[in-house]
């Protein structure tokens, strides 16, 4: 015994899968699960609509075939009959109906039998329980509607019409003719047929089922030719209205039941999401129906095991040219006595309820999981359906079931990776940082260790001219040549300074911290660098605790050295100003003048050594390059913000330093 509610009917090709999610989107059954971003189909939930077959750009699920199987079948030498479907002329218009069948019996088909004949009787069998007016009825001519009620709404498993699907009508009839030892396949567009074939309440000798994609390849492979193939008729009985059951509302035209809008007895619906609405609506009681008929599809037409790629409307023209033909050359008289022959016929069949509806989440756990979606509340549930899922709430109760994944929820994603960008970007900029701050610090190292070496060298014979210089100066009383020497004089001070500034700039390769009240220090430094005429001067001191731990002297150094070049940048005088802030973890400093700014093509070359825009005579070069140095052994920042072009606004200039208040007491 098979066990038909668990028929695996579709594949997955898992290289071809793009976690897209379509096929979640468009199973009504919610018959996917997404591991890992890959998705699988379910086969305990599955329905067998083929909605993920049908709508998955990469052919990433596949149909599984029988025709391996049916081919085993016939070359087993018995006796065996084609079931061929009456939506045939929707795939097969390229070939005409008789030579159709004919290519069957090439195949090796003893019988081919059309089961729109099964449908004539299906419809009359409608037509009778309708006419009882007893009850509420879900038809049950869809395997699929049948597989959705039976899994999803078991509660309405006895409101389900008990009247076997035109395919089984079929199968009864030709056993009754042919006998019952005939083997049967089921030749037509539904995947869910093989799960009705399995099924011990409903196969009655119905050994396998291919669908028509499975037909036109084994057609192509066979190698039968169209125009060559011998015409033949179907086997009898021959169908009539049936033929049109393929059409949505077929059944109905062919049953002879109106579809009164007005009287509203009889509802017809048909597609994956109006099919489930109209099936929740009647499981609500808000249908004042005795009828709901209802397809998975719209009509069999479009059903996933055909191959055609033509559209909606184009599948019913065929198959409506089809069945007006078939009816203007129908033996009225040979239909009518066939009819009677079976109208006694079982068509009865009944239906097992196989629960796969999801446990439900306590409120708790709901919330829990969608707070990892990052829905933390109603305005964060977008509802967007990017994940598969028509709301937030879905796709946390799949995510509760081990359907579905929290990673799916795109806009989270999307903020997930958009944190994720800016923590690159962030990386990257420290490494930036780290990496200038390396080259400068390589760059200091290498000047500091030629500016020792020169320094030495000319410290002493600087020391001998300018002691040999005071000692003519003094000895000396002719006004000219004082005035020689003395130049000699101020010009070897200047050397002297230069030196002692290499030697300073050679000696920056270590700190020593030490808790610091930065407010004091600037008070105590701004004293001993008195401003120059012109210049407005304000210091203010925003930082709730100033102090940190710091290398006192070399700090003033920074500071100084600063501040000496805002003066010197307004010589037609200007406005300083000196503002510290700070926070828990670091301090501030900015001194920002109103002078003549920095040029923007200089703006880069400003802390390296020996730099300079000032006079010759007036500076070394080496000031910033020494601030740059201190600040970045206290693992600070160090930042220029200039203006030298009056068009773009007041010019001037703002150096930032930031210090860590923290820090180990010595640092190389």
């Amino acid at each position: 015994m098979r066990d038909a509610a668990t028929l695996p009917l579709i594949d997955t090709v898992s290289d071809r899968c793009r976690t897209c999610y379509q096929c979640v989107r468009e199973c009504p059954a919610k018959a996917i699960r997404i591991v890992d971003g890959q998705a699988s189909v379910i086969a305990a939930r599955c329905i067998g609509c083929g909605s993920c077959v049908r709508e998955c750009n990469q052919h990433a699920k596949v149909a599984i075939s029988g025709r391996h199987a049916v081919q085993e079948l016939l070359a087993s030498g018995q006796r065996v009959g084609a079931l061929l479907a009456p939506s045939f002329p929707a795939e097969f218009a390229d070939y005409e109906p008789r030579r159709l069948v004919g290519m069957l019996r090439q195949l090796g088909f003893a019988v081919v039998a059309d089961v729109g004949f099964g449908a004539d009787l299906v419809a009359l069998a409608y037509h009778r329980l309708l006419a009882r007016r007893e009850g509420k009825f879900i038809s049950s001519t869809c395997p699929a509607i049948v597989g959705y009620v039976e899994k999803y709404h078991p509660d309405l498993v006895p409101a389900l019409a008990p009247i076997v699907s035109p395919m089984v009508a079929t199968a009864r009839v030709a056993h009754e003719v042919y006998g019952r030892e005939l083997p049967l396949v089921f030749i037509g567009p539904c995947l869910a047929k093989r799960r009705e074939a399995a099924s011990v309440a409903a196969a009655d000798g119905i050994a396998q089922v291919l669908t028509f994609a499975d037909l036109r390849q084994w057609l192509q492979q066979a190698g039968i030719p169209n125009g060559a193939t011998r015409a033949a008729d179907f086997d009898p009985p021959h169908a009539g209205m049936g033929a049109v059951f393929p059409i949505k509302r077929g059944l109905l035209q062919a049953a002879a039941i109106g579809e009164d809008l007005v009287v509203n007895d009889v509802v017809s619906a048909g597609g994956s999401t109006a099919f489930a609405d109209a099936i929740r609506e009647f499981a609500a009681d808000n249908m004042d129906v005795r009828l709901l008929e209802v397809l998975c599809c719209n009509g069999c037409i479009m059903g996933a095991g055909m191959a055609t790629n033509a559209t909606l409307f184009s599948r019913r023209t065929r198959v409506s040219r089809y069945v007006k033909q078939h009816i203007d050359a129908l033996d009225l008289a040979g239909w009518e006595a066939a009819m009677e022959r079976f109208a006694k016929l079982d068509l009865g069949r009944a239906f097992t309820a196989c629960d796969q509806r999801l446990p439900q989440p306590s409120p708790t756990e709901l919330a829990r999981i969608l707070a990892r979606l990052g829905k933390r509340g109603p305005e964060d549930e977008l509802n967007c359906g990017a994940c598969g899922y028509r709301t937030c709430s879905e796709h946390a109760l799949a995510v509760h079931g081990g359907l579905a994944e929290a990673e799916m929820c795109l806009p989270r994603t999307i903020e997930q990776l958009h944190q994720s960008v800016e923590e690159v970007q962030v990386s990257h900029r420290q490494l930036a940082n780290a990496q200038e701050a390396l080259m400068q610090s390589e760059k200091l190292a290498s000047m500091g260790q030629l500016a020792a070496g020169i320094a030495h060298e000319i410290n002493n014979p600087l020391g001998v001219v300018l002691m040999y210089t005071h000692l003519l100066l003094e000895e000396t009383h002719d006004d000219e040549v004082r005035q020689d020497l003395q130049l000699v004089a101020d010009e070897a001070d200047r050397c002297k300074k230069i030196v002692s500034g290499l030697l300073h700039f050679a000696r920056q390769n270590h700190i020593v911290r030490r808790p610091t009240d930065l407010g004091l220090l600037i008070d105590k430094a701004m004293r001993a660098l008195p401003a120059p005429r012109g210049v407005d001067v304000a210091v203010h001191m925003d930082a709730g605790d100033p102090v940190a731990d710091l290398d006192r002297d070399q700090i003033v150094q920074v500071f100084s050295n600063l501040v000496s070049n805002a003066y010197t940048a307004m010589p037609e005088g200007g406005r300083l100003t000196v503002r510290v802030t700070g926070d828990d973890a670091s301090l501030s400093l900015a001194v920002a003048d109103t002078g003549i700014g920095i040029p923007r093509e200089n703006q880069e070359r400003i802390f390296h050594p020996f730099f300079t825009t000032k006079q010759i005579g007036k500076g070394t070069g080496l000031g910033l390059a020494i601030t740059y140095g201190v600040v970045k052994m206290h693992r600070g920042t160090v930042t220029c913000q200039s203006n030298a072009d009056p068009a773009s606004g007041p010019t001037g200039t703002t150096f930032t330093v930031v210090l860590p208040r923290k820090g180990e007491t010595s640092e190389p």
